[in-house]
């Protein structure tokens, strides 16, 4: 099994490569913690997927450190890696968003796969809940059968400031019946609150909402399908092509809606620990700190 890792980018709101900033006195990210977790879980591989220009940063420190424990290897999402007939439009800067990350490996992962994100701390329980999928994970009938951990949203917000979750509804099989991305989500005191298309108006969200940590199992079926979806977004751009993003939540909606597969949630009590903005480090420190003196971890990881 592989665990791709998104990691290209490069958190504006942060004020600078988050993925890379260390979270204990021996200098692990929390990157670490979730490769420490899957490999205990079972996964043989890590894929990394980040920019060309932070190659050698990556493999001097997190690359270092579990190279000798478990397969690495570096993919690049680029911005004009597009599907035959498609360039980037004049003036473009900006990447095309997780979907498109995905679609940067499909010619280097060949096994079933996990996908999370460099900066989000998901604890052990979703590294064994996404393994114990994927151990069997297949298709029938040419339907694949995806899996999503599900978190709570009020376990998942920061006190400084938006976060960007995928919004779920779950049917009573915990079977994952629509996922839409919400870029701003914010807390309140009894809920959480969502800006919505209009760009003016908030609309309150319950806590105990499952929501998605762009933390999925897929099966390798995943990527043809993808390359279509994305063919799809890229013909209708329409009056947005320099800022419009193909999100991995979009693309999973999409196959799911066209009957080409299901997606079981696992729903986790984890607590998401992450750093969205520079003032969430302080307590994502002090929760790992805590972890370690609890035994949960050990004091040096890849000791």
């Amino acid at each position: 099994m592989t665990l791709v890792i998104l990691a290209a980018g490069m958190g504006s709101r942060y004020g600078g490569l988050k993925q890379l900033d260390p979270m204990t006195d021996n200098g692990e990210f929390i990157i670490d913690f979730s490769i420490y977790d899957a490999l205990n879980a079972g996964f043989d591989h890590v894929v990394f997927i980040i920019k060309e220009e932070n190659l050698e940063l990556f493999r001097e420190t997190v690359g270092a450190r579990i190279e000798k424990k478990v397969k690495v290897t570096y993919a690049f999402q680029k911005s004009d890696e597009l599907p035959e007939g498609f360039k980037v439009p004049e003036g473009r800067e900006k990447p095309w968003g997780t979907g498109h990350a995905i679609y940067c490996v499909r010619d280097i992962v060949k096994d079933n796969f996990a996908v999370i994100n460099a900066d989000d701390f998901y604890g052990r329980d979703t590294f064994v809940q996404l393994a114990k999928h994927l151990k069997d994970a297949n298709e029938t009938n040419g339907v694949a059968h995806h899996c999503m951990v599900g978190f709570r949203l009020g376990n998942t917000l920061t006190e400084n400031g938006t976060v960007s979750r995928g919004h779920c509804t779950v049917d009573s099989a915990d079977m994952l019946q629509s996922v839409t991305e919400r870029t701003k989500i914010m807390k309140k005191e009894t809920c959480a609150a969502y800006l919505d298309d209009d760009g003016e108006t908030w609309i309150d969200l319950p806590f105990d909402t499952i929501v998605s940590m762009n933390c999925w199992g897929f099966t390798p079926a995943f990527f043809e399908k993808l390359e279509n979806g994305f063919v799809k977004f890229l013909s209708d751009l329409g009056g947005n092509p320099l800022k419009a993003e193909y999100y991995l939540p979009t693309a999973v909606d999409e196959q799911r809606k066209a009957g080409l597969c299901d997606v079981k949630v696992y729903p986790t009590q984890s607590v998401w620990q992450g750093v969205t903005y520079a003032e969430d480090k302080a307590r994502v420190k002090a929760s790992i700190r805590a972890m370690i003196d609890s035994g949960e971890y050990p004091e040096q990881l890849w000791k």
